[in-house]
């Protein structure tokens, strides 16, 4: 199969990533997710005439008297009080408003004289520090709409209005396969061709950050069968595949070839790029599968630029990766032929390219918020050039 430009890639995923699942989830577990229809209030928020100051309530009509105050009311009050002719109520903040009050004044704004209440606020109007009935939204009404993020502000809202739980796009299933007999779990003393496996780490970290927690970690030798049945088990369980390594053409790379003999329809095979020029993609039914590069700074690469999207389309979730323009702070120059991701870090309208852009070096990309985006038909970039930028999520 022959190589397809970076662009291609992208649309070939995406037009993939349709089926959204969804469930309704408790509210506390729903930050970082999106709703997945509309959410209808069930009451009047507030459910009913609330003051917004401590002060008295009274009827704006008689402002101009003297005011007997007949008890107070205060916030979580459960019975309601009645004000007649030439009474007030001492009130304060979130209490209900008695009955036949329409208006709060504040209690800076009064004096009293003889036990009897005097108004002194020039700028009273009707219904001032009153917070009406269904202020906030009305019974029946759309509160939240399908598609919003839940922010801490959208939770506390949910909250505020009575929702426990909430329908939402379903994080995806994701299963991560490791390959390689060299790879060695971090804490141990480094034998002799061996290297420490980090990709588990960090898409961990990274598809946590996105919200999804449901994540398994497979561990596959470098053998044909047993990769075959471990990747079986993972699209039977997951909804997405990140195959790590052995997506090359080396004697040992045999990850495309087990994925067809699972039934994966494969979609591409390589991208003009650099790095991650050997990238994997295909379906079986609705699940997605990645051969993800075996170098942890690569196939990273390949994560933000094509993995995550896919990710926030199943999820309905907004770009994490920022498209920018900048002047970039150096000269770099490229041949034409492959997209080039620059590892590099931006601030102030500046990028800067960072040392060690070689794939299989993670050391960079630890102090990198962004890539430099070189297209296929550049030559580099120059000096003080504006070049494109796409912003890592923070």
């Amino acid at each position: 199969m022959k190589m397809i430009s970076v662009n291609e890639a992208k649309q070939i995923i995406l037009q993939s990533a349709l089926k959204k699942k969804s469930s309704i989830i408790p509210l506390s577990e729903a930050f970082g997710l999106v709703t997945s229809e509309d959410i209808i209030a069930s009451t009047d928020i507030p459910n009913f005439a609330q003051s917004s100051m401590d002060g008295y309530a009274f009827k704006f009509s008689e402002e101009d008297q003297a005011l007997s105050v007949i008890g107070e009311m205060a916030a979580g009050a459960s019975k309601q009080l009645s004000i007649s002719t030439n009474e007030a109520t001492r009130i304060f903040t979130g209490a209900p408003l008695p009955e036949n009050a329409d208006t709060v004044v504040m209690q800076e704004k009064i004096r009293l004289e003889n036990e009897m209440l005097i108004i002194e606020d020039e700028n009273l109007s009707e219904g001032l520090n009153v917070r009406p009935k269904g202020a906030e939204v009305k019974k029946g009404e759309v509160a939240m709409t399908e598609g919003t993020y839940l922010s801490a502000a959208a939770i506390g809202f949910l909250a505020g209005i009575g929702c426990a739980e909430t329908s939402v796009y379903t994080p995806p299933k994701v299963a991560i396969i490791l390959t390689g007999n060299e790879l060695q779990d971090p804490g141990n003393p480094l034998e002799f061709g061996h290297v420490y496996e980090a990709n588990s780490f960090q898409l961990k970290a990274v598809l946590n950050q996105t919200g999804i927690k449901n994540i398994e970690v497979y561990r596959a030798e470098d053998d044909p069968k047993e990769l075959h049945k471990v990747l079986e088990s993972a699209i039977e369980n997951s909804d997405v595949v990140l195959l790590n390594g052995g997506v090359s053409v080396g004697d040992y790379d045999f990850v495309t070839e087990v994925a067809n003999t699972c039934g994966v329809e494969e979609k591409f095979h390589k991208i003009r790029q650099k790095p991650g020029k050997p990238l994997f993609f295909g379906t079986k039914e609705d699940k997605l599968v990645f051969g993800l590069p075996g170098n942890p700074s690569s196939s990273l690469t390949c994560f933000y630029e094509y993995v995550l999207p896919a990710l926030e389309k199943l999820m309905g979730l907004p770009s994490g990766v920022t498209e920018i323009k900048a002047n970039v702070t150096h000269h770099y120059p490229k041949p034409a032929g492959l997209t080039h991701f620059l590892k590099a870090f931006y601030s102030n309208g500046k990028v800067t390219t960072l040392h060690a852009q070689e794939s299989f070096r993670l050391h960079s990309f630890a102090q990198a918020n962004c890539f430099i985006v070189l297209s296929e038909e550049s030559l580099g970039c120059k000096e003080n050039d504006e070049v494109t930028v796409h912003l890592l999520p923070k």
